[in-house]
């Protein structure tokens, strides 16, 4: 749904030599990913709940040498333990935990009107699903004191966001996640950012807006269209391509002192507050009429 990753082959592979693994890596911002890594020559596992995508997926990128799907609901401790094993069991190590995936939740943003099981949903997949891939990466990476955790946040929790309730909060409980982690795991040699995108037309996204089911192209169009007009940054569109070449470089030894970071990638949206402006130009209008 969101524009697709770039198909040239890198001249330098700046993850060479990597293991990987990726929450929510079936489709979307982890489908991106999952292909980016691979082509910089990272060998990486795809967890998802969604199985027809996750083996298609894995088919697509290449052989199982290089990358492998497994079934895994991040709210399951023996689930997140498995794919940490099947990495270090298949590849050897585990030099990468990208958790990525997530849920929305409900859209309405009044907390009156916010259900309580979907509150606990959202943190149980977003929040308590972050803590078990941080958990289990961080048992293997701490004996070999090296190692990259990256969170997927939002930048809705960069700013004070009138969204739903359960998902901006579980993405506020992620940067904090990041870094209380962070200055845990320094001594052993392990950096833990996030990644906090404006809004992408994914398909997380279409679900969302409610349009799960609608033909791709054009709830891509519909959404992107509706994301233009609030962006800050214009003439330029987000993709899930965006987001992956942000993991590559907090994943990459290039970001080798780089811990603790929420990179935010939203055009300056959640630094710029728009209604004075836009105050202040209905004014001059008003004065030059």
């Amino acid at each position: 749904m969101s524009n697709g990753c770039c198909s040239q082959e890198p001249t330098s592979k700046r993850l060479e030599g990597k293991v990987a693994v990726i929450t929510g890596g079936a489709s979307g911002i982890g489908a991106c990913t999952a292909k980016l890594f691979v082509k910089h020559g990272a060998k990486v596992v795809i967890a998802d709940v969604q199985d027809d995508l996750g083996l298609s997926l894995s088919r697509e990128i290449g052989s199982e040498d290089v990358i492998t799907y497994v079934h895994c609901d991040v709210s399951s401790d023996s689930d997140v333990k498995n794919i940490v094993d099947t990495a270090v069991s298949k590849y050897g190590k585990l030099d990468i935990m990208f958790s990525n995936a997530g849920v929305s939740g409900g859209l309405d943003p009044r907390i009156i009107a916010t259900d309580n099981e979907d509150f606990k949903k959202v943190f149980e997949i977003n929040v308590f699903g972050g803590f078990l891939a941080a958990k289990h990466a961080a048992s293997v990476m701490i004996p070999e004191k090296k190692g990259c955790i990256l969170f997927t946040s939002s930048n809705s929790a960069a700013i004070a966001f009138p969204g739903p309730h359960a998902y901006v909060v579980s993405k506020h409980a992620l940067n904090g996640l990041t870094k209380n982690l962070s200055a845990e795991l320094g001594q052993h040699g392990i950096r833990v950012n996030c990644v906090s995108p404006f809004g992408i037309a994914t398909p997380l996204m279409a679900t969302a807006f409610g349009m799960k089911d609608a033909d791709p192209e054009l709830a891509k169009k519909t959404i992107e269209g509706l994301l233009g007009t609030a962006a800050n940054l214009k003439e330029a569109t987000l993709g899930t391509e965006d987001i992956a070449m942000a993991a590559l470089y907090l994943a990459s030894d290039e970001a080798k002192y780089v811990s603790g970071l929420n990179l935010v990638v939203d055009g300056g949206y959640s630094v710029t507050n728009p209604t004075i402006s836009g105050a202040i130009q209905s004014l001059f209008a008003s004065a030059q009429a």
